[in-house]
């Protein structure tokens, strides 16, 4: 993985990482059509328990998302939106670059200015809450 640098790597990275979760998440449990359906596999149907192991990641089902640890311990935590797509704050990017092995640790305003820059590929949905436009 290439080394975070500035506020929009770190952006970029954590969009990154979550494409790569959902790859290795989608893989390993058939049934899960987007990361989203976590949520329901584990309420409605409990298809998977509410945390639990699967390829290099951990996961722990919360409230209206899903926090995955790698086994490097990065931390990637994400919430659903009520149409399944996955939205995140500055907090949840902020908490991102504190756990890489090397942190990278930045302000609000550097992270609000990179997700900024980083439009069209994110939208900002709600106030303060991100998407990666689709």
């Amino acid at each position: 993985m290439e080394r975070v640098r500035t506020a929009r790597d770190l952006v970029l990275d954590y969009v990154n990482a979550l494409n790569a979760i959902d790859k290795v998440m989608r893989a390993a449990i058939p049934s899960l059509e987007r990361l989203a359906d976590v949520l329901s596999l584990v309420r409605s149907h409990r298809i998977i328990s509410r945390s639990g192991h699967v390829g290099i990641y951990s996961y722990t089902v919360h409230g209206a998302g899903c926090r995955f640890f790698s086994d490097n311990g990065t931390e990637v935590d994400v919430d659903f939106a009520a149409d399944g797509s996955e939205i995140f704050d500055l907090w949840r990017l902020r908490w991102y670059g504190l756990s890489l092995q090397e942190p990278v640790d930045v302000t609000d305003e550097e992270l609000r200015s990179a997700v900024r820059s980083l439009q069209p590929l994110l939208t900002e949905v709600r106030p303060g809450w991100f998407s990666v436009a689709g």
